[in-house]
């Protein structure tokens, strides 16, 4: 059957993976470094993944395709949490498929799957935000206060730049150094930044989802990797999706340079909390 369907060029893109987290329906996964259709089955053809390659890369276009399974999308979404599973949904409420919409409560009621903050069988989300979650407001007022503070505590930031655009793999304090990548917004949410993740590294800031220019980033990382024979390389991310794009930067610059080195993984809570560590 002919119809819309998204195409990748695979020649424009660049591998930053960003379109990933922007498919709720997982149609997308990166493949040898770069972005793939996975399934005709798992692509609604409505685009939700348009917008978020910094390349360009990603279109809609009318072809021949199997035709979109929606049981088969929520079986594998459901496996990815209630988050995914909602960010769905409000896709195709915004794109106004009420068929598809109440193809899929019926089959998360089938399963005996809760969402909560989702208002019942007429697909309506609760008040609130409906874009990116990353950028959803929300207040932290249980949020527990530190039982001792140190106003005067010492900066474990050793050196200066720290923004990747601006940095030079060749700088002195990057040669043979262990190297923390951390994203934007994480030295904001850990209270215990400098003392639980900074002290004995060197720092490079960047954001995957606002920063433009990620080929460059690649080739800067892969440089580190390479050039200054860097030591380690711990990535600090959120919890929000489009903040995965960093670590599989750093992954895909580690997969092509032509030496191999440690990477760790760190993922925080939007209040600052551990939620993952481990070596990737």
């Amino acid at each position: 059957m002919r119809r819309k369907i998204i195409s990748i060029d695979k020649e424009k893109c660049n591998g930053c993976g960003l379109c990933i987290p922007n498919c709720p329906e997982g149609a997308i996964q990166m493949i040898d470094g770069k972005a793939r259709l996975i399934s005709d089955l798992f692509c609604d053809g409505l685009g939700a993944c348009l917008g978020h390659c910094p390349e360009g890369a990603i279109a809609v276009e009318e072809r021949e395709a199997g035709p979109y399974d929606e049981r088969k999308v929520m079986e594998n979404i459901i496996r990815q949490g209630p988050n995914t599973v909602k960010a769905h949904l409000r896709h195709l409420k915004e794109h106004h498929e009420m068929g598809y919409l109440k193809e899929a409560m019926a089959f998360l009621k089938e399963k005996g799957v809760a969402l909560p903050g989702w208002n019942g069988e007429d697909g309506r989300p609760s008040a609130g935000h409906q874009g990116c979650p990353g950028s959803r407001s929300m207040s932290f007022e249980n949020r527990k206060q530190a039982t001792s503070q140190a106003p005067d505590a010492p900066s474990e930031l050793a050196h200066w730049p720290i923004q990747l655009h601006l940095i030079s793999p060749m700088s002195q304090q990057y040669r043979g150094a262990d190297v923390l990548l951390a994203a934007d917004c994480s030295a904001f949410s850990a209270g215990n930044f400098h003392s639980r993740f900074l002290k004995g590294k060197a720092l490079i800031i960047a954001c995957p989802k606002l920063d433009e220019g990620q080929d460059v980033y690649l080739a800067k990382v892969q440089a580190l990797i390479e050039n200054a024979i860097i030591n380690t390389l711990t990535v600090l991310v959120m919890q929000v999706p489009c903040c995965s794009g960093l670590l599989k930067l750093a992954k895909q610059a580690a997969e092509q340079a032509k030496r191999k080195i440690p990477i760790k993984a760190v993922v925080l809570s939007l209040q600052g909390e551990v939620l993952q560590e481990n070596w990737a």
